[in-house]
C-alpha cells in the first residue's frame, strides 16, 4: 500500500491512501452541514423559531472551533492514526445520539460534541502533508482539500435526498454510519503515523503558546485570520437562511421540499470547484490580484443572491459564483498562511482555523436572525457587508505585505517545491 524510506521518514502514498484521507475529511466536515438544508424542517419539528433553529449550525460550529483550538495540536503529540479514529467514533456516536434526542436542548449538547469531534477534518490535512513525498506533497494535499471541500457542499444535497425519505433523524443516523465505517477504513488502511515533531521537547501548552507567538509575530497570518472569519461568515450567513427561503418561510415565494433544498447544493459544489483556477493564479504570483478578483466575485454573487429571492434560475447562477469567491478566497487565504513556515503547518492550521469557524459562528447565527427579522433583502445587505469589508481590508493588507515572497516573482518556485502545502 504504501512504502516507506525509514532513512528520509518519507512515506509515498498510494492512491488508495491519499483517496481514503480525503473521504475521511470530507465526510468529517460535512457533519457540520448535514441539518443546514433541514432547519425549516427542525423548528417545525421543535416549535422553535427560525432563529433558535439556525443556532444549530452556530453551537456545531463552536464545537468544531474549539476542537480545532485544542484537539487539532494534540496531532504534534500522539499517533494520529489512533486519535483520527478515536474522534471518528466519538462522531459517530454523537451523531446518533443526536439523532434520538426528543428535546432541542439535547440535540444542541450532541451537535456541539459532533463539531468537537469532527475536528478530526482538520488533522489529517498535516498528517497528509507530513507523510508525503517532496514531490507529492502539494498534489496530496490538493486531494485531500478537495475532499474535504466537496464532503461540506455533498452535505447538503445528501441530507435533503435521505430527509425527503426519512426525516431529518434518519440523516443523522446515516451520518453516524459513514462516520463509524470511516473509522475502521482509518485504523485499517491508514499509514501506521508517529507523533509530530513537536511532540519532542515540548509540551502541549508550549505549542498551544507557540500558536499564540505565531499570530503575535507573523502578520500575514493575522490578515488571513481576519479575512478567513469574514468568508465564513458571509458563506455561513447565506447557507443559513437560504433554507428559510427556499422552504418558504417568511414571505418567500419559494416553496421546496427537503430533497429540493439539497440539490440547490450542486450549484455550489459547481461553483467551488472551479476554484483551483485561483491555484494557477497563486502559482504565477499573482495572489494580490487574484484576493482583489475573489473579493470582487463575492460582492457580485450577493447582489444576484438578491435578485434570485425571486427568480429560481437567477438563484441557481448566483450559488455558482457565489460559492466560487468564496472557495477561491480561501484558497487564496491558505497560500499565504501556508507560505510561513514549513514546520508549523499543524499551529498555522488551528490559528487559521479558528478564526474562519468564528467567522461562521456569527454568520449562521446572524444568518438566522436576520432572516426572521428583515427577511431574504437584510440578509444580503449583511452579507454584501462583509463582501465589502473583506476588499476593503485586503487594499490595505496588499500595502503591508508587498515584500512578502508569497506575493513576488519566486512564488511559482515556492509553491511547487511544497512550501505553501
Amino acid at each position: 500500500m504504501t512504502s516507506v524510506d525509514n532513512s528520509s521518514s518519507r512515506t509515498r502514498l498510494s492512491r488508495v491512501v491519499v483517496f481514503l484521507f480525503a473521504v475521511t475529511a470530507g465526510s468529517s466536515a460535512g457533519c457540520l452541514y448535514y441539518l443546514q438544508p433541514l432547519l425549516h424542517e427542525i423548528s417545525v419539528d421543535f416549535g422553535v423559531s427560525t432563529t433558535t433553529a439556525g443556532l444549530l449550525i452556530s453551537t456545531t460550529q463552536i464545537g468544531y472551533l474549539l476542537g480545532l483550538a485544542f484537539v487539532v495540536p494534540l496531532g504534534d503529540f500522539v499517533n494520529r492514526r489512533r486519535l483520527v479514529t478515536g474522534l471518528l467514533v466519538v462522531s459517530g456516536i454523537a451523531l446518533v445520539a443526536a439523532g434520538a434526542m426528543p428535546t432541542y436542548a439535547g440535540l444542541l449538547i450532541m451537535i456541539f460534541a459532533v463539531g468537537v469531534s469532527v475536528s478530526a477534518a482538520q488533522i489529517v490535512v498535516p498528517w497528509a502533508a507530513s507523510i508525503a513525498g517532496p514531490g507529492e506533497r502539494g498534489a496530496v494535499v490538493g486531494h485531500v482539500m478537495s475532499g474535504l471541500l466537496v464532503g461540506i457542499l455533498a452535505s447538503r444535497v445528501v441530507s435533503g435526498l435521505v430527509a425527503q425519505v426519512g426525516g431529518w433523524r434518519v440523516v443523522l443516523v446515516v451520518a453516524a454510519v459513514v462516520q463509524l465505517v470511516m473509522a475502521a477504513l482509518v485504523f485499517m488502511r491508514a499509514p501506521a503515523a508517529q507523533s509530530g515533531t513537536a511532540g519532542s521537547g515540548q509540551s502541549y501548552g508550549q505549542v498551544l503558546s507557540s500558536i499564540v507567538t505565531l499570530i503575535r509575530t507573523q502578520n500575514v497570518l493575522r490578515h488571513r485570520m481576519i479575512l478567513g472569519g469574514l468568508n465564513m461568515a458571509g458563506f455561513s450567513a447565506m447557507w443559513t437562511a437560504i433554507a428559510f427561503l427556499l422552504a418558504g418561510s417568511g414571505d418567500s415565494d419559494y416553496q421546496y421540499s427537503e430533497a429540493a433544498i439539497g440539490l440547490f447544493g450542486l450549484a455550489g459544489i459547481a461553483g467551488a470547484l472551479g476554484a483551483p483556477l485561483v491555484g494557477r493564479f497563486a502559482d504565477r504570483g499573482l495572489v494580490r490580484h487574484m484576493q482583489y478578483g475573489v473579493w470582487g466575485t463575492q460582492i457580485l454573487g450577493w447582489l444576484l443572491l438578491w435578485v434570485g429571492g425571486h427568480h429560481v434560475a437567477v438563484l441557481v447562477i448566483a450559488l455558482l459564483v457565489f460559492d466560487f469567491g468564496v472557495q477561491g478566497a480561501q484558497l487564496a487565504n491558505q497560500t499565504g498562511v501556508y507560505s510561513l513556515d514549513d514546520q508549523a503547518r499543524s499551529r498555522l492550521t488551528t490559528a487559521y482555523m479558528v478564526a474562519y469557524f468564528a467567522g461562521g459562528v456569527v454568520g449562521s447565527s446572524m444568518g438566522g436572525w436576520a432572516y426572521q427579522t428583515g427577511g431574504w433583502t437584510l440578509v444580503c445587505i449583511i452579507g454584501g457587508a462583509f463582501g465589502v469589508a473583506g476588499l476593503a481590508l485586503w487594499a490595505g493588507f496588499a500595502v503591508a505585505e508587498r515584500d512578502h515572497p508569497i506575493q513576488g516573482k519566486h512564488a511559482q518556485a515556492r509553491l511547487r517545491a511544497g512550501t505553501t502545502d
